[in-house]
């Protein structure tokens, strides 16, 4: 295990979170949930029916789980009653009728949708932090976070960044041993106010979960106005007016660009092509023009560079919902349930 992921999951037990998994019918899931209370991560709240998991999990010891049935929870009626005050007013796009019709219709939809539920305990305030999506899509893990628990004050866009862990051995590029790529999996072609949002998102996520001091590199092919593409796509501007907009979404934090990429991480260059920059040079969190660049530029730091990725992890929710792929395996559940614990305030 890296010393990163190490430290991750030292803060996360100490923060004593408390983080709900919806899909008990997975067992990956379920023997997660009885690690991750062994270790100490979170205190864990698993859904679904005791009898049945236990029935399918015969070697699983669930001491200290807090298994929860959504058929018979008390809490139910009011997590029903409070979606359906939520979604008051939203007409559904295939049918042109209310999404609920009454609380019974959303009492019904949440018993066939566990993230929808998990979502709405995490609305509440009964648990810290929702992990999802072992054996569910990304859109039906986020769906519930955009419809109950909305974004951040500040950020209009959900996001994803990912971590990046640094092989051993010293790399003058990247002292911290740890960086931030964002966003390389939810946004396709973020506008200027959106690259904004990832930028000051990516931030939080350095600090937080990477345990570092963000440096935020805007990114593009240009270094200050080196390079233009004015008559084709515009992502130079996009990328110099989303920087703007960050330095006033956020004016302490130390964020500059649009950078090359060696101008943003290799001092010698960062000096030359940009001697008055804060952060040119010494980059750590680094927020790509859209999902191409940032989706090719890990899977390289991956596979050439040698560097560990954990994530995607979601930015800009109001509070921590993440997404786990449906190939994850048990160590990658319990890694994404210590993260989440950190992002819980």
């Amino acid at each position: 295990m890296s010393k990163v992921l190490e430290n991750i999951k030292l803060q996360a037990s100490k923060a004593n979170k408390n983080i709900v998994l919806p899909e008990g019918e997975d067992s990956r899931v379920v023997k997660a949930a009885a690690q991750s209370v062994k270790e100490g991560l979170a205190r864990i709240t698993l859904l679904g029916n005791l009898e049945e998991i236990k029935k399918n999990n015969p070697d699983v010891d669930l001491a200290g789980v807090n298994v929860v049935d959504p058929v018979t929870n008390a809490k139910t009626e009011e997590y029903a009653k409070m979606l359906f005050d939520l979604r008051a007013g939203k007409i559904n796009k295939k049918t042109g009728l209310p999404e609920y019709a009454d609380v019974d219709a959303a009492k019904a939809s949440i018993l066939k949708d566990y993230t929808m539920y998990a979502a709405l305990m995490l609305k509440a305030g009964d648990v810290d932090g929702l992990v999802s999506g072992a054996c569910h899509s990304t859109a039906n893990t986020l769906r519930p976070g955009l419809q109950v628990i909305k974004t951040a004050p500040g950020i209009k866009t959900v996001s994803s960044s990912f971590v990046m862990v640094a092989p051993d051995g010293e790399n003058p590029y990247n002292p911290d041993g740890v960086a931030v790529f964002g966003d390389c999996a939810i946004n396709i072609e973020p506008t200027a106010e959106e690259v904004a949002d990832i930028a000051v998102s990516s931030a939080e996520t350095a600090r937080d979960i990477a345990g570092i001091e963000p440096r935020v590199a805007m990114l593009s092919f240009s270094t200050m106005g080196s390079g233009n593409d004015d008559k084709f796509f515009k992502t130079v501007p996009k990328m110099q007016e989303a920087t703007a907009i960050a330095k006033q979404k956020a004016p302490d934090l130390k964020l500059d660009g649009e950078f090359q990429f060696d101008a943003a991480v290799a001092p010698e260059v960062g000096k030359l092509k940009a001697p008055n920059s804060p952060v040119a040079g010494q980059a750590n969190v680094f927020i790509f023009p859209n999902i191409n660049a940032g989706n090719i530029g890990y899977k390289i730091a991956q596979r050439f560079g040698g560097y560990m990725a954990l994530g995607p992890i979601c930015q800009g929710f109001a509070k921590p919902i993440n997404d786990l792929s449906r190939g994850c395996s048990v160590d990658d559940v319990i890694a994404v349930v210590a993260i989440t614990a950190l992002q819980a305030k």
